[in-house]
């Protein structure tokens, strides 16, 4: 999730690939086989209590989050799943008061409460403020079903690549809408070029501010993971697959970053994808507290599985809310009158993108 970057080099860029790749082959079917492992719905009978709950958080990793940081850790009780903030997985320079850390949480709240359903348990979610703003999900027997959605938690992905401009019909946006609406949470869906065009403009901006940070810039260079030995190793942040780059050493990927990871480029990267995309999908609330940015989160989850689930793809495009000033120019061009956009995704038909990968459920749970 939940911030949009992509260190997207194209193999032209790469006279030298070959000799870059890591010569063992076995470590790309290493990651592949971790990809099936993580992405995929449980396939066999699992009827004891504790197994159940740990397979619910499993679905929980699968959601969005931002640089693929992985900030949670879960605690189980007997009929309780707690999801509490990772605070060392934190990012300062994009997301200073936490909003997309809290929105992640919020995110995989949701896939752990459809997953419930297809194990028969329903689940009811309260956030504690006065711990951290620690969600609680309280699971009850209920009638065992699967809905699309659920289906759809595997699949879903940010898809870091231009989409091919065929648009969505607006029985199906309102169908997504609808599943995704909440009674805290404004859904604002942009679909005119006009309207294209002035999000652009705000990306733009955003984009050629935040690459001219240091601290930003250096914050997201930490969390690619160049080699296929450290893709291994950590299990998070935007591996060298999802980049769409060739394993490299360490030393070589931080030197290619920096030769390569240009304003211009990128902003001629993001012209083209929003240009290439159905439309673009705004959520914002009223208040800016860690629990709306919690629910802000549980209806973009809900926004993008049903999505997955109509064979449409997204990504997020979150610069005009990462950089304050650019906040609320856009809430006044969206005249969300006391609303501040809490995240800005753009959706459309494509192509499936390399996945990244996520830390064992060991990892994650306290």
């Amino acid at each position: 999730m939940i911030t949009r970057r992509e260190f997207v080099i194209g193999a032209s860029s790469f006279a030298l690939a070959p000799v870059l790749t890591l010569a063992n082959n076995q470590s790309d079917l290493s990651y592949d086989d971790l990809v099936s492992q993580t992405y995929k719905h449980h396939q066999q009978l699992i009827t004891k209590h504790s197994d159940i709950l740990r397979e619910l958080v499993r679905y929980g990793t699968m959601a969005a989050n931002s640089h693929n940081t992985q900030p949670w850790k879960f605690k189980l009780t007997d009929h309780e799943i707690h999801i509490l903030p990772d605070f060392s997985r934190r990012c300062p320079a994009v997301d200073p008061d936490d909003h997309h850390l809290y929105a992640s949480l919020g995110c995989a709240a949701e896939n752990i409460l459809i997953a419930a359903n297809a194990f028969g348990l329903h689940g009811d979610l309260i956030i504690q403020e006065e711990h951290e703003s620690t969600i609680i999900i309280s699971l009850d027997k209920s009638k065992e079903h699967t809905t699309s959605a659920y289906e759809a938690i595997p699949k879903r992905q940010c898809t870091r690549a231009p989409f091919n401009g065929k648009q969505v019909s607006s029985s199906v946006l309102n169908q997504i809408a609808t599943y995704a609406n909440s009674s805290d949470i404004d859904i604002h869906l942009l679909t005119t070029n006009k309207s294209k065009k002035v999000i652009t403009d705000y990306v733009v901006e955003g984009n050629s501010i935040q690459m001219d940070d240091k601290a930003f810039v250096e914050e997201l260079q930490d969390w690619i993971r160049f080699s296929e030995a450290d893709a291994l190793e950590f299990r998070d942040g935007l591996t060298y697959r999802s980049t769409g780059t060739p394993s490299v050493p360490n030393w070589i990927g931080n030197l290619l970053f920096k030769l390569m990871y240009r304003k211009n480029n990128e902003n001629d990267k993001y012209r083209e994808q929003i240009a290439s995309s159905a439309g673009i999908i705004v959520f914002s609330c009223t208040n800016q507290t860690k629990p709306d940015w919690v629910n802000a989160g549980r209806a973009y989850q809900r926004f993008a599985l049903l999505s997955t689930a109509n064979g449409i793809r997204h990504s997020f495009i979150n610069q005009p809310v990462e950089v304050p000033e650019l906040r609320p120019q856009l809430a006044n061009y969206l005249e969300l009158g006391d609303k501040l956009p809490d995240l800005i995704i753009r959706f459309g038909y494509g192509d499936p993108t390399p996945r990244t990968l996520r830390r064992p459920i060991d990892q994650v749970l306290i």
